[in-house]
């Protein structure tokens, strides 16, 4: 029985050693040479004595983090991923809730570590590669391993609180794992354009499917999704046909007409989630693949990855929003009302997620532990947690369950209670609005929507006082020429936030003066 995530890649590795798995703009790695640089790795971390503690990973997005990645958990210790990218105060604080003994560099992140290591030993990558392989003691450590064991922990982006660490293991990962491959048909001919960053557990979608059915894995530039044709033609150069990406990183190829000059030729499975997918621009992508599955998934970091599908077999209505399906097998959904019972069909409760998938807690955080992995309240004769995401939803005549909101997104605004989501959807429906964000500013008592568009503001509130009633109307309008997003590809709402309380402060000092 499977209960290690790199016994995927011992079997691949037999079977396919020199075929490519992993591969960015300068590196690209067989699973033969990705197995024996991972053992490098592995066995250089456990003759400086790591064991069974975290490790951090401060590199690029690069093949080589992906073999660090796999090199660390075949120690029997657990990685735990940082980048460039990533604010100094956001390290310090992971730094500082891991104590980490050790973190693994490369030549382009070893200056920085050092301003941030403190008692932290600082290594090369290429310094453990050089290290030869001790099979002896590497199948010791596998011997001993237990499912249960950690191997990764990730921090949440923080767009709506403090980030907290998430620690998975191996039983929640192969779970994961094995249901997403069912459900999205991965297969040795998969060809997936790896999109998230790599200290997200989004990328977890193509690491472990790569080893586990002998696929390939391209790195996409970042600076690619910033050019639409470009990225279509680097997907077609590259004979990608599949994608699981954030909804953010689909709507900038299809808003900006991308798909009049340039159409993914190879593509066949686009999986999607982080966000609702506005209904124009998802037609959008249908009408230009045809032939291609579309799939929507949902899920928390909490729960490993994504927790539900739903394959978009059908046509749906323009105000109709894409359900999240149903959960995988071996995953169970439950909507809980205020009171801790099952909420009544058609109606809201909070989704809340048992099973397998459901991750060991957050590292080093009791407390928030404690509030948000919680046992069942609908038995109580032994013990069981399941994860309560905050999310919103409800279940369709159908028996699908409908993202309907966070909970804190839900607000009440002169006496009514109103969900933010249900007012970007309409904005996002209205010809010329590529992308919108909906924030409540609660000092103020005022709803702000920021959008990205060629529809003038005045045309705008025009076309919603036709769709909203009065109360939902959005109190200011505020036109961008990009949208925020967090570094995983969601509508960064806390810098909405801080860009509408700069607007007042700016405001005030004007009047001062």
């Amino acid at each position: 029985m499977q209960n290690h995530v790199l016994d995927y890649l011992d079997v691949t590795v037999k079977r396919l050693p020199d075929k490519v798995a992993f591969t960015d703009e300068t590196e690209s790695e067989t699973f033969r040479q990705v197995y024996d640089k991972m053992n490098a790795v592995a066995t250089a971390l456990l003759q400086r004595g790591m064991a069974h503690e975290p490790v951090l990973v401060f590199m690029d997005k690069r093949v080589r983090t992906i073999i660090t990645f796999f090199g660390v958990i075949a120690s029997g210790c657990f990685y735990v991923p940082i980048d460039e990218e990533m604010p100094a105060a956001r390290i310090r604080l992971i730094m500082e809730n891991c104590q980490p003994r050790l973190m693994i560099c490369d030549e382009t992140t070893i200056e920085k570590a050092h301003a941030f290591a403190g008692q932290t030993a600082c290594v090369l990558y290429e310094e453990l590669l050089a290290v030869k392989p001790d099979q002896e003691a590497l199948a010791a450590v596998r011997q001993a391993a237990l499912d249960i064991d950690p191997i990764y922990i990730v921090f949440t982006s923080g767009s709506t609180g403090v980030p907290k660490g998430v620690a998975a293991c191996h039983r929640s990962v192969i779970d994961y794992i094995e249901q997403l491959s069912e459900t999205l048909g991965f297969s040795e001919e998969t060809v997936f354009g790896n999109q998230s960053p790599l200290y997200f557990d989004a990328c977890l979608k193509e690491l472990y499917p790569t080893i586990k059915f002998g696929a390939t894995t391209y790195l996409i530039p970042k600076q690619l999704f910033m050019f639409p044709t470009k990225l279509v033609e680097y997907l077609n150069e590259k004979k990608i046909n599949t994608v699981c990406w954030v909804v953010s990183a689909l709507t900038m190829i299809s808003a900006y007409g991308t798909f009049d000059r340039v159409k993914p030729e190879y593509l066949r499975t686009v999986a999607f989630g982080s966000e609702v997918f506005p209904m124009k621009q998802f037609r959008l992508w249908r009408e230009a693949l045809p032939e291609a599955h579309f799939t929507n998934l949902y899920g928390p970091t909490e729960c490993t990855g994504m927790s539900c599908y739903f394959h978009v077999d059908r046509e749906l209505a323009e105000d109709e929003p894409i359900p999240v399906g149903r959960p995988f097998k071996n995953t169970q959904i439950l909507l809980l009302a205020d009171d801790g019972k099952p909420a009544a069909q058609g109606e809201t409760g909070e989704i809340c997620i048992r099973g397998t998938a459901v991750t060991l807690g957050y590292y080093n955080n009791p407390e928030k532990t404690g509030e948000c992995f919680v046992q069942n309240p609908l038995q109580s004769a032994y013990p069981e947690r399941i994860y309560r995401t905050g999310d919103l939803g409800r279940l369709n005549d159908r028996g699908e369950l409908v993202f309907v909101s966070r909970k804190d997104y839900q607000i009440k605004h002169m006496g009514h209670r109103i969900e933010l989501g249900e007012i970007e959807a309409d904005v996002s429906a209205v010809e010329g609005v590529k992308l919108c964000g909906c924030i409540y500013y609660k000092e103020k008592e005022r709803i702000i929507l920021y959008y990205v568009g060629d529809i003038d503001k005045a045309a705008l509130m025009a076309e919603l006082k036709e769709a909203l009633p009065r109360y939902m109307l959005p109190n200011r309008i505020e036109q961008l020429s990009e949208m925020p997003f967090t570094a995983n590809g969601k509508i960064d709402r806390v810098r909405l936030k801080e860009m509408y309380a700069e607007l007042l402060a700016e405001k005030k000092s004007r009047r001062a003066e």
